[in-house]
C-alpha cells in the first residue's frame, strides 16, 4: 500500500537522524557478523552516506565472501534472518523488516559480466566509520558504482551517486590516479559534470 506524504516524511526524518529501521538492521547485522569474526563491509547507499552523500535507501548492501555468507546463513537462517527466496544469496532481516543485498567477493558489478573491476575482499577496502561499522572506502565505492553504471543502463543512480560524492568530498580531477584505469574516462566525465553549478 502506498505511503502517505506524512509517512514518507517521517521515514525520511528517521533515516537522516540515524534511527530508521535500515540503520537498526545495519547495526544488528554488523554486530552479528562481528561476533562471528566474519570480514565484511557495508557498501551501496549506506556507504555513500558514510562518505558524506546524504540520501535515503530501503536496504543494506554488504560486501562479503561466499563461504562467510554460507557460514552466517547456516547459523542464523530462520533466527531473525530469512532468505528472500530459495537459493537467493540475498536475505531479509525479519526483525527490522529490511532487505539485505549481498555483493560477493570476486563477482562483478553492473551487468555481472567479467571486467577489470570486481567486488574486492572487504578487509582490503574497508574503513571504520564514526559509528564503528566497516564501510567500503571512498575509492572502492566510486570504482564499483562507476563500473555498475557503465555496464547496467538501468542503474543511472550509481553514476549520480558518483557525481554527488565528487562534490561533497571536493575531489580533484587528479583523484582519478587512485582509481582503476577501467573507470578513468568515466570519472573524468562525471568530474566535469560535478563542476556544473545548478544555481548559476
Amino acid at each position: 500500500m502506498p505511503k502517505s506524504i506524512l509517512e514518507v516524511a517521517k521515514l525520511t526524518e528517521e533515516f537522516f537522524m540515524g534511527t530508521s529501521a535500515i540503520h537498526a538492521s545495519m547495526r544488528r547485522l554488523a554486530s552479528t557478523l562481528g561476533e562471528m569474526r566474519i570480514a565484511f563491509a557495508v557498501a551501496g547507499a549506506m556507504a555513500a552516506n558514510a562518505h558524506g552523500h546524504r540520501r535515503t535507501t530501503a536496504d543494506v548492501d554488504i560486501l562479503i565472501r561466499g563461504e562467510d555468507l554460507d557460514c552466517f546463513k547456516q547459523r542464523y537462517r530462520g533466527r531473525g534472518w530469512v532468505d528472500k527466496f530459495g537459493g537467493s544469496k540475498n536475505f531479509r532481516d525479519a526483525v527490522c523488516d529490511v532487505n539485505i543485498d549481498v555483493l560477493l567477493v570476486g563477482e562483478y558489478p553492473g551487468d555481472g559480466l567479467p571486467k577489470p573491476v570486481a567486488f574486492p575482499c572487504p578487509e582490503d577496502v574497508r574503513e571504520i566509520g564514526a559509528d564503528g561499522i566497516p564501510y567500503v572506502s571512498l575509492a572502492a565505492l566510486l570504482e564499483l558504482k562507476m563500473a555498475s553504471g557503465m555496464t547496467a543502463p538501468h542503474r543511472p543512480r550509481d553514476l549520480d551517486d558518483v557525481i554527488q560524492l565528487i562534490r561533497v568530498n571536493r575531489l580533484s580531477l587528479d583523484y582519478v590516479e587512485s582509481l582503476n584505469p577501467y573507470v578513468h574516462e568515466k570519472y573524468r566525465e562525471l568530474w566535469r559534470a560535478a563542476q556544473i553549478d545548478d544555481d548559476r
